[in-house]
C-alpha cells in the first residue's frame, strides 16, 4: 500500500507556512534547509519519506493557491533579491517586477512544478509522488 500524507492547505498562509506543514506531516523530526531546493530534495526520498514514492494529498489547495499568489510571490522574490548572487539578480528582479504586476508564475506554481517533477512524466518520475489537489 503507497504511504500517503495530508497538508492543510488552510494552514498554508505563506511559503514559510508551507514548510512548516513539510516539517510536521512529511518529515517529524527531520532536519532539513526549508528553501525550494531542500524541498525537491526531501521528494527523492531518504529524509523519512518512503523510497518507493508516496500520495501527497494537499487539501484545501484553493486555499493555499490564493495565499500562495502574487503578493506572496512578490514578497519571497524581494528576499531572494537581498540575498541571491549579482549575476543572478537581473532575472529575480525582472521575475520581481512581473510579480507585482499580477503577472507570472506564483509560489504555488514553484511548489506544484516542484512536486510534478517527481511524479508521472516528470524529469525525476522514478521517485513516484503523486500530487493529488483537493
Amino acid at each position: 500500500m503507497t504511504k500517503e500524507y495530508t497538508l492543510d492547505g488552510s494552514k498554508i498562509t505563506s511559503l514559510e507556512a508551507f514548510y512548516d506543514q513539510v516539517s510536521e506531516i512529511l518529515i517529524p523530526g527531520a532536519y532539513w534547509g526549508r528553501n525550494l531546493d531542500a524541498f525537491n530534495d526531501v521528494l527523492r526520498g531518504g529524509f523519512g519519506t518512503p523510497e518507493g514514492g508516496f500520495i501527497l494529498r494537499w487539501n484545501n489547495s484553493g486555499v493555499s493557491r490564493a495565499n500562495l499568489g502574487h503578493p506572496e510571490t512578490v514578497r519571497q522574490l524581494e528576499k531572494r533579491l537581498e540575498r541571491c548572487h549579482p549575476s543572478n539578480r537581473e532575472l529575480v528582479r525582472v521575475d520581481f517586477i512581473r510579480a507585482q504586476k499580477g503577472e507570472g508564475t506564483t509560489v504555488f506554481d514553484w511548489l506544484i512544478e516542484i512536486i510534478q517533477i517527481h511524479g508521472a512524466g516528470g524529469d525525476e518520475a522514478e521517485d513516484n509522488v503523486k500530487l493529488v489537489l483537493e
